[in-house]
């Protein structure tokens, strides 16, 4: 199924599975890499499932949510990164005016969506059901001040990626690991040695453990 957004961004389509979104009990928005699209990430759902859960997924122009590094300057990635952000935060809006609250909403992404994912849940802190964050971390050069307001109460956050990526330095892994602990979240972090580029089967299974939890209740 495919919708598109509400507000500003209705050029984007969003792909959808699962529970209808009318009927479902949490969400998962998940945001693709680049160079990828909307497609190729809700196929997650397949190894993620859960009855009661709706899965959605946006698609970016052209198959990328900025252009540049997220190690960039961000004056440079802009205006896409902030139509990227705003896209998210509409998105949220718009399952939360379906009756879903946040705190049934996960959040995850690969490569730059995961990227998009952890900047947007830095910048709007609050409980989230959960953050996924595949190969990826926080935006911004290294030195970028970190003080983000607000707190994300015990959101369970997972943050899988490989020691040796080539578009992700271990170092921001750590960093944003350090972020959203001092935000409050429970943060779950595991480097896997020669892993690629790419999701394994133990990322997913810490993945599953948050599913279990925002629909446990």
């Amino acid at each position: 199924m495919t919708e598109t957004l509400p507000g500003p961004h209705q050029g984007h389509p969003v792909l959808q599975a699962g529970k209808p979104l009318a009927e479902a009990k949490a969400a998962m928005i998940l945001i693709h890499g680049r160079g990828a699209n909307a497609e190729s990430i809700l196929g997650l759902h397949t190894v993620l499932p859960h009855p009661d859960m709706v899965y959605l997924a946006p698609e970016a122009t052209d198959g990328s949510w900025y252009p540049y590094s997220f190690l960039t300057p961000m004056e440079k990635n802009e205006p896409y990164l902030s139509e990227g952000l705003q896209m998210i935060a509409d998105l949220v809006a718009h399952v939360e005016a379906a009756g879903i609250p946040s705190e049934r909403i996960i959040l995850g992404g690969f490569s730059q969506g995961a990227c998009l994912a952890s900047e947007f849940v830095a910048r709007h802190a609050r409980r989230y059901g959960g953050l996924l964050v595949f190969s990826g971390g926080v935006i911004g050069p290294f030195g970028t001040p970190r003080e983000y307001p607000g707190s994300l109460e015990g959101t369970p956050i997972f943050i899988g990626c490989s020691d040796v990526d080539p578009h992700i330095p271990l170092e921001r892994v750590h960093e944003t690991a350090d972020v959203f602990t001092r935000m409050g979240a429970r943060v779950t972090k595991k480097i896997y040695p020669g892993m690629g580029h790419t999701v394994i089967k133990n990322e997913v299974d810490h993945a599953l453990e948050i599913v279990k939890e925002v629909t446990q209740n």
